[in-house]
């Protein structure tokens, strides 16, 4: 399929962003649009052809530059300096991931010049929970864009999202009414009191080896029953963390497969 893709700045309710877009490019009239939320490594490579396949699929695909500070990417946030970061972690032991002070002992291994631009940048990339409330106001400016833009201007919207992106599209179906769907890949889960707001089906897919992540689901299943809201879940129990990103040594193809399939068809019954 030709698609048509640009990166688009914009501005809403006096919030500035950025966002990768891909479109059907023979497809004149709006779509259907699917806010696409990025890893903690940003809006790579990876997201970019991700973004790429659901507008394959029929639909105006977005992924918002959450680390654009009015538009724009530090040097510190860079592509290439977020590659460097994954490299560093590829080559220290696992347990070092969740782990600063053993992060920090690799680090000390490095040339002093590395060393620091690593390390402000690892800081900055873990240190991003905190930045949740902000970055969801992002994303609900990202809504106001799909809502005026002429491509998809009076259709539906869903969300999907991966690691950390999985729990920010938990979050934006928590504060944002107008979603219709949203789709959560390995993410946080919302506890009682925030998945209360709800107003769309959610769906989950989760690796049965990624304890930290997995063991939430009961607790969200059952929050989600006594609240009579909507939610569908796969868990696929020889999958790790990041099962679905075939750039990782975790990528599981069995599973990608099968959640990539069940996605498409939750899109196709909540922005119909």
């Amino acid at each position: 399929m030709s698609l048509h893709n640009e990166w688009i700045s914009f501005s809403q309710n006096g919030q500035d962003g950025r966002l990768y877009l891909s479109r059907p490019a023979h497809v004149e009239r709006p779509l259907p649009a699917v806010i696409v939320i990025q890893e903690i490594w940003g809006t790579d490579r990876h997201i970019r052809e991700l973004t790429d396949r659901i507008a394959m699929a029929g639909y105006l695909a977005v992924a918002p530059d959450l680390y654009a500070e009015n538009g724009v990417r530090s040097e510190m946030m860079g592509e290439e300096r977020i590659d460097r970061v994954k490299d560093f972690l590829d080559s220290v032991p696992p347990q070092a991931w969740g782990d600063e002070a053993l992060r920090n002992q690799e680090l000390e291994k490095l040339p002093a010049p590395e060393r620091n631009e690593l390390k402000e940048t690892l800081g900055t990339l873990f240190g991003g929970l905190g930045r949740f409330p902000q970055l969801v106001q992002t994303l609900k400016a990202t809504v106001d864009f799909l809502q005026g833009y002429q491509y998809s201007a009076g259709e539906r919207i869903a969300s999907v999202g991966f690691c950390m992106g999985g729990a920010l599209s938990a979050l934006l179906a928590c504060e944002e009414p107008r979603l219709a769907g949203a789709v959560i890949y390995y993410g946080n889960l919302p506890g009682r009191e925030q998945a209360e707001k709800i107003q769309c089906p959610v769906a989950g897919f989760f690796g049965g080896l990624d304890h930290r992540i997995t063991n939430q689901v009961p607790g969200f299943v059952e929050s989600m029953k006594e609240l009579d809201k909507h939610f569908k879940y796969e868990i696929y129990e020889e999958a790790h963390h990041a099962f679905f990103n075939d750039t990782r040594a975790s990528y599981n193809v069995d599973a990608a497969r099968d959640a990539w399939v069940k996605t498409l068809q939750f899109f196709k019954k909540v922005l119909a």
